[in-house]
């Protein structure tokens, strides 16, 4: 089997442009709607938001990678790291490692890149991590470097990148590209394609002993973010991680060839998705701050609690509705007791209920298009 690298063409990745015109003007329109929805948020608010969806993004982009992380330590280290506060006791390497990659992401977008963006972000990720041979460099290693999956004894390889010692010259012709590719550059690229290829272009390399799916993403956010001329603060990873399988699929069917288009549209289409994604987690932020602004008084301890957990789970909300038996358990309090204070939360207009019986589930009573129902 020749993977794309082993292609005559290599590293000229083919795709059908027009396909991809019509996505290139609604991502601009939608660019535009997004910053229509922050200009309506006060300068507090604009930073707490910054964290919210920085952190989502933190830790979304590792979730991917089977890497779960502490959401409120992710919060607090990103505070600390953008002078808002001291980092909170109990914050891990990882969790410090990718809050400080996401700012630097996120503060230094504009700049050109280089060996050393990729090294400081791989170092973040890894400090401390005795299972990687090189940290904060490419890898050196002389084993093939595959993605892999199934048992040891008949593993199946998703994909082999390019040895070892070709990827000083294959990162150098990467960075060499998207620079050139960049705005402004006779090279220059629409938005979405620039995104879309340098993640595809990147991973195909897969400089890394670890963390190419992270730093892949970082690119690609990079690449937007330099197109629009502002952090993008997309819901990138939030909105892979929900359909992760669609993912791996994509990368997969076009690791073989250099005509390209099939994963051109689906990661337009998956930006285009993020950005959706995006206004959604600032309407229900927005939702959030207002709803505790004229409520939040109105709750005893344990419906606090309960209305606390239902808003972390974020746009989605619970899986079909909060139930009797999830209120009990978060409360940690009695049915006769939950029944009591559920009726209250929808008599007070905090909760809106459907279903009757065992079937009742219960949603935070937000605009509509804010509360994941």
């Amino acid at each position: 089997m020749a993977w794309n690298w082993e292609q005559p063409g290599w590293p000229t990745f083919e795709y059908d442009s027009k396909v991809l015109e019509p996505l290139e003007k609604q991502f601009l329109v939608q660019s535009g709607e997004f910053i229509g929805v922050r200009r309506h948020i006060g300068p507090d608010e604009q930073q707490a938001l910054k964290i919210e969806l920085i952190s989502d993004e933190a830790v979304k982009t590792s979730a991917i990678e089977g890497e779960i992380l502490n959401r409120d330590s992710v919060q607090s280290s990103l505070r600390q790291q953008l002078g808002l506060g001291p980092e909170a006791p109990g914050v891990t390497p990882a969790e410090r490692g990718i809050s400080k990659m996401m700012v630097d992401l996120y503060q230094n977008f504009a700049t050109p890149l280089s060996d050393q963006t990729m090294f400081g972000w791989h170092a973040l990720l890894f400090s401390g991590d005795r299972s990687i041979r090189v940290v904060g460099g490419y890898r050196t290693h002389s084993d093939p470097m595959q993605v892999v999956s199934g048992p040891i004894q008949k593993p199946m390889v998703h994909f082999e990148a390019p040895p070892s010692v070709r990827i000083p010259d294959e990162m150098n012709r990467f960075i060499e590209w998207f620079n050139h590719t960049a705005p402004g550059e006779k090279a220059a690229l629409q938005p979405l394609a620039r995104a879309a290829l340098a993640h595809l272009y990147f991973v195909c390399i897969h400089p890394f002993e670890d963390g190419n799916g992270r730093i892949g993403r970082a690119l690609a956010e990079k690449a937007l973010a330099q197109n629009l001329g502002r952090p993008s603060l997309i819901a990138l990873a939030y909105t892979i991680e929900r359909r992760r399988k669609d993912y791996y699929a994509a990368l997969e069917r076009d690791n073989k060839d250099l005509e390209v288009t099939g994963w051109m549209t689906y990661f337009a289409n998956t930006i285009l998705e993020a950005q959706i994604n995006t206004v959604k987690r600032v309407d229900f932020y927005v939702a959030k701050a207002r709803f505790y602004q004229s409520c939040s008084d109105k709750l005893n301890e344990r419906q606090a609690k309960v209305v606390a957990r239902m808003f972390r789970e974020g746009i989605d909300g619970f899986k079909g509705g909060l139930s009797a038996e999830n209120y009990i358990s978060i409360g940690r309090t009695s049915r006769a007791t939950a029944t009591r204070d559920l009726r209250d939360l929808v008599e007070k207009g905090v909760l809106t209920k459907t279903g009757e019986l065992r079937h009742t589930r219960y949603f935070l009573n937000l605009p509509k298009g804010a509360a994941g129902e």
